[in-house]
């Protein structure tokens, strides 16, 4: 059934809340440490995703794995470190400040592709890209070389990763998404085992807190990057943007209605400079298409 551009609309929206709320289930984790919070996350990410991909189609994920090649090994190793980095950001810097700074991915993404393969980046982008870059300096300007300059180095970092599989797949011309996802859930488990071990950290952890990294990688990982794969096919690029800025948004919207969590000015002032320039990459982009058809 061909999705209505209202349906696909709901869907990728559905997609922005269900990963908005990562920070809230940050947050709520009493003891757990990233890697034992990615350990668990990663299980229950590979379990679900194994159910989607064969209920979408007749050959086995692994068999979709394989054929994806080395751009999905890649890829799938660039999720893990932008999973690892948005954990750790979270944990240790303000939600809102961790958000933002993920939500500087597409810029970082649009200058890997220019330095990579070589892909034309307009001049409203590179404009764009500059007030991102004084929109992260006003928010990082405060921070003492701590835990929270140290989170915003880590949200950066995901941003990076995240970037890296989005350029990783334009490379390989993998246009399925979930196989490279679905072998990052395998790496995530094997990576975090190994590391948990090495550092001494118990593979049990409490219930709570077990539950909620198995939750995370069932419905905010798992079941968002479905919604946001069926919705994305009927929506262009411009309102793929703008509508993932629905989870910038609403996660330190959660924490701060539940948990009481605010928001620095510098978070407040750079933040509004960095939403303006994606907001405006987006529009300009979308007019430059238009001109140029």
């Amino acid at each position: 059934m061909k999705l209505t551009h209202t349906h696909s609309l709901l869907l990728v929206f559905t997609a922005g809340i269900l990963w908005s709320t990562v920070g809230l289930g940050i947050r709520l984790i009493q003891e757990a440490d990233v890697w034992q919070i990615l350990l668990y996350r990663s299980v229950s990410l590979t379990i679900f995703l194994f159910i989607v991909i064969r209920m979408r189609s007749s050959d086995t994920p692994l068999i979709q794995v394989r054929r994806a090649g080395l751009p999905g090994v890649i890829a799938a190793l660039s999720l893990v470190v932008a999973y690892a980095g948005g954990i750790y950001a979270l944990q240790t810097t303000s939600v809102a400040n961790a958000m933002l700074l993920f939500a500087a991915a597409p810029f970082l993404a649009a200058v890997l592709g220019w330095g990579i393969l070589r892909e034309r980046v307009h001049s409203g982008t590179w404009v764009a890209i500059c007030f991102a870059i004084v929109g992260i300096g006003i928010m990082v300007s405060n921070q003492t070389f701590g835990g929270s300059l140290k989170g915003s180095f880590a949200a950066l970092g995901s941003a990076l990763g995240f970037a890296a599989f989005t350029v990783t797949l334009r490379w390989g011309k993998e246009s399925e998404m979930l196989p490279s996802v679905f072998l990052s859930g395998i790496f995530g488990v094997v990576i975090t085992a190994v590391i948990c071990v090495g550092l001494g950290l118990p593979l049990a952890i409490s219930l709570q807190d077990s539950g909620i990294s198995i939750g995370m990688g069932v419905f905010q990982v798992g079941a968002g990057l479905v919604l946001y794969t069926l919705g994305s096919k009927a929506l262009p690029a411009v309102e793929l943007t703008l509508m993932s800025l629905a989870e910038v948004l609403l996660a330190p919207l959660w924490v701060w209605l539940l948990l009481g969590e605010t928001v620095t000015s510098n978070t407040l002032a750079g933040g509004c400079v960095l939403l303006g320039a994606i907001a405006g990459n987006a529009i300009f982009s979308a007019r430059a298409r238009s001109t140029a058809s």
